[in-house]
Formats: structure tokens, sequence, C-alpha cells
């Protein structure tokens, strides 16, 4: 019988365990792919000290028990050997029949990817903690928002998915509360007052510049569109005979992409919401001012649209967001009480929460702003403070 191979110590070596002229120890094995693979540590059982100097690592037979596990439940090793960008790039091929929207979004994390070490990672190397300590390391260090590490970490979450339902890890280390992780620094767009509501309106509607935007802003606060729902308006689109506005599109625009037609953000915002008499005379006046090109432009089938700007271009979100911006800063300029910011999605909260301190039927509230869910009428768009606490006790108190 053959002498067995022993270490240094005089420890048995099991099958594939080396130790070489250095002291470190080898194990080598063949992979799922037949391929044959090797792991190295300075230690051979977990409770052997590392040398002095050298960097701690899993011991040798901790890592055969690794690998042995993985082979059992048909794991790849090291993760089939994927970095976190390929990983993501993977993920993002499979989506397909996304909105643009989503697709620039993805694009946007894989390029952050390409340039952050982070995406040289090997996917069964992240854990729980990794991933934490990166968006940790985006927010403090990096000085992302917390919109944007919410938009990263929804991309990599179900990358990580993809990766344990292809048997390439066991777990999903983005799987935790993100919340618990980064502070959430988000600036909440408050609805602002009726009475500053009715100020910036009556400045709008004074202004020899800005008066041409007035039915449009007045029709932003008196129906809680979305932007790009109202750009996406046309003529066929606002019915003078049952007086309601039909809601089934919205307008978008992407510098690679042009102008193009999306559906409602989500199926609830197919809608139609009726319109009140001066939201109709609103329409009216759009209609009979509204100066289109000689050669009335179409985005994928639909023409009639209600605003151009001075290139006789179709206005969209982005001009409607400069507008804004134009209107409050000369307001401000004007008056010494200055007016918070406003902007087209603050006339959506602004309606919204008007709407609610009216005591409109929430799920009603929920069918006119197009919500999927009534949590976001309720949580998100409805700003109470504690004079309407008052008032809406006042209200209902019995005497």
């Amino acid at each position: 019988m053959s002498e067995k191979r022993r270490d240094h110590r005089g420890r048995i070596l099991h099958n594939g365990e080396i130790q070489l002229s250095n002291g470190r120890y080898r194990f080598k094995y063949v992979d799922e792919m037949g391929k044959e693979r090797c792991v190295y540590s300075w230690r051979l059982d977990h409770n052997d000290a590392t040398p002095k100097g050298k960097r701690r690592t899993l011991s040798l037979r901790e890592m055969e028990k690794k690998i042995q596990a993985d082979h059992f439940e048909q794991i790849a090793t090291n993760g089939g050997n994927m970095t976190v960008l390929e990983l993501v790039e993977k993920y993002t091929s499979t989506k397909t029949g996304v909105r643009p929207t989503t697709v620039a979004g993805y694009g946007t994390v894989i390029n952050l990817l390409k340039k952050d070490p982070f995406g040289k990672r090997r996917i069964d190397t992240v854990r729980i903690s990794d991933a934490k300590c990166w968006l940790i390391h985006l927010q403090q260090v990096e000085k992302k928002s917390y919109s944007s590490i919410h938009s990263i970490r929804g991309v990599l979450r179900p990358a990580f998915q993809l990766a344990v339902d292809d048997d390439l890890i066991r777990k999903n280390p983005f799987q935790f509360q993100l919340m618990e992780v980064v502070v959430n620094d988000s600036v909440t767009r408050e609805a602002i007052s009726r009475a500053e509501e009715r100020k910036f309106l009556r400045f709008v509607k004074e202004d020899p510049h800005f008066c041409r935007y007035y039915e449009g802003i007045y029709i932003l606060f008196k129906t809680g569109l979305r932007i790009s729902e109202f750009c996406g308006l046309t003529i066929s689109d606002i019915d003078f005979k049952e007086h309601t506005i039909n809601i089934d599109h919205q307008l978008q625009k992407k510098s690679k992409i042009g102008y193009y037609i999306q559906e409602t953000k989500t199926t609830s915002g197919t809608r139609k919401i009726p319109m009140t008499a001066d939201v109709e005379e609103c329409f009216r006046k759009i209609i009979e001012k509204r100066n289109p090109p000689k050669a009335e432009p179409m985005v994928d089938g639909k023409s009639g649209f209600l605003y151009f700007d001075k290139n006789e271009s179709i206005c969209y979100s982005l001009h409607w967001e400069h507008y804004f911006q134009h209107i409050i800063q000369k307001y401000n300029n004007t008056y010494k009480v200055q007016m918070p910011v406003i902007t087209p999605h603050v006339c959506r909260h602004t309606y919204c929460s008007n709407m609610a301190k009216s005591g409109m039927n929430p799920k009603a509230l929920q069918y006119l702003m197009g919500h999927s869910e009534i949590s976001v009428t309720l949580n998100t768009y409805t700003h109470v403070n504690l004079e309407d606490a008052r008032e809406e006790i006042a209200r209902i108190q019995v005497v």
C-alpha cells in the first residue's frame, strides 16, 4: 500500500489536495462543464491560523465543501465566472418590449457599472453586506440621490434574482428594504395652497408674455393631468358634446428617438374625465388660438396637437417645465413674498389634494388621477396639515 500524502504538519491530505513548496494549499477539481479548476488557501482547516502577512480567506476544506454543495445542488461554481456587469447586461437583454424610458434606465445602470469597480465583481462573491455598502457608497461618496439609487437597485435586484433562478448563485444579495440602508433624501413635491394657486394663475393671466400659456396651466391645475398626458392631447380627444377628455396615450420625446406616442403610465391611466365649464372654455380658447405648421405634424398616427413652440415643433413636457421655471423666476423677481417651486407635477399634486380636502370619494379621485393603487392617491398626493385637520374635526363634530 502506498504511503498517504501529508502536509508539512503531518496531516493526511485528501484526494485533489496538495501543499505547495511555499506552504500554500491547492485543491484541484473538475467543474460541471468538464473543465479542470483549482482553488487555493493558506489554511487547510478552519482552525488553522493565517500566515503573517497573508490575506485571510476560507480554508481549503471550507472551499471544498462549498464546491461539493454547489455540485450537489447544481449551482454553477464561481457563479459561472460572471461579473455583475455581465449579469446586468444579460438580464436587460431578456427584457424585450419595454418602454424607451426603461431602456434608457437600463443604459444608465450599465454605464455606471462599466466605470465602477463593483461591476467587475464576480457575482458569487457579492454578499448582502457588500450590496448594502455599495449603495451607501453611491449615496455618501458618489452623491447619488435616493431616487437614483432606488432605480439602480431596481435593476440589480431582478438581475441577481435571474442568477438565482439560473442556479448561478444561491441567494439574492439585493433582497432587502432599501430604506433600511440609505437615507431617503427625496424632496417631497408639496401641493401649493389655494391662495398661492390663485396668485400664480392671476400672474400668468396678466403677464403680457406668459398669458399665452394661461389656459394650459389652468387646465393642469383643474384636471390633475400628467404633463405627458396633456401634451399628448389632440383636438379629437376633447369631446365638447359629452364634455369629456379622452386620455389613452401620452406624448414623449427622446433625443435619439424623437417624438413618439406611448401608452398611459398604467392601465388605470386610460380613462375619460369630465370637463367642468371653465376647463371646457380653456380648451375652446386653446383650439381657437392654436397655430400649427402648414403641414400638420403627425406622431405615430396622431395629429392635431394643441401647442407648438416658436420653431413649429410640438410642445412636450420639457417645454412646459421651462415655461414654469421662467414664470416662477419672473414672479419672484417682481414680488417680495416668494412663490414656492411650481412644476406641472405640482399642479397635479395640488389638484389631488384640493379634491381630497373637498371630501371627494377616494375611489372617484383614484379614477380621475389614473392611479393603479388607492394607496398612491391617499398617501402620495394628499397633503394635509394641522389646519386641514382642525377644519375636518370642526366639520364632523357632533354638537
